[in-house]
């Protein structure tokens, strides 16, 4: 099973996210992601045994418990590119409200599951929604404007647990099956 932990965006949200994209819609070289399986990634775990779900759902149970957090608000909001202006190869939507939680949500996650032997992450955690991959640099000057000179909201969220989604990969695209969900305690 291919695996990652993630927070979803939630459907109402949707309608927003393509509205977003299709600004980029004449960026040649730009392959926009499914907006219906948009979500924030916590931590990739890549290619995991199905024996190991059990011992993977206690240590994200545990990751949450771990954290410390409530339900939040996470707001949808402003653009980025991994790595660089220069050198782009995603384009993503950040998080203002809620990137605290979310960082400590990654950081409890990345400690249980690096200590169950999974790859550490090799970057800093940047929360974000990945709305474009960069195939070919043909439309990079449209890119780097949208980014230097556009900050929009897409929307907010209460965000109440991650989930343990399985993506399976298709001809059409990745398909994302949530595995577990693990919600936020109120206290």
């Amino acid at each position: 099973m291919r695996l990652f932990v993630s927070v979803d965006v939630p459907d109402e949200l949707t309608d927003a996210v393509v509205d977003l994209q299709n600004e980029f819609a004449d960026a040649d070289g730009l392959n926009l992601t499914d907006p219906s399986q948009a979500h924030l990634t916590l931590k990739f775990l890549g290619d995991v045994e199905a024996d190991r779900l059990p011992d993977l759902r206690r240590e994200l149970a545990g990751a949450v418990v771990d954290a410390d957090v409530g339900p939040f608000t996470a707001r949808f909001e402003g653009l980025g590119v991994f790595p660089s202006l220069e050198y782009i190869s995603v384009v993503w939507l950040g998080v203002e409200d809620g990137s605290e939680e979310l960082t400590r949500l990654h950081e409890t996650i990345e400690e249980r599951t690096t200590a169950m032997g999974f790859e550490p992450e090799s970057h800093e955690f940047t929360p974000h929604v990945t709305l474009a991959r960069m195939e070919h640099a043909s439309g990079k000057e449209r890119v780097q404007r949208l980014v230097r000179e556009h900050n929009p909201v897409v929307g907010e969220t209460t965000v109440e647990s991650i989930h343990l989604t399985e993506s399976t990969l298709t001809e059409d695209g990745p398909v994302y099956t949530t595995v577990g969900r693990f919600s936020f305690s109120n206290e």
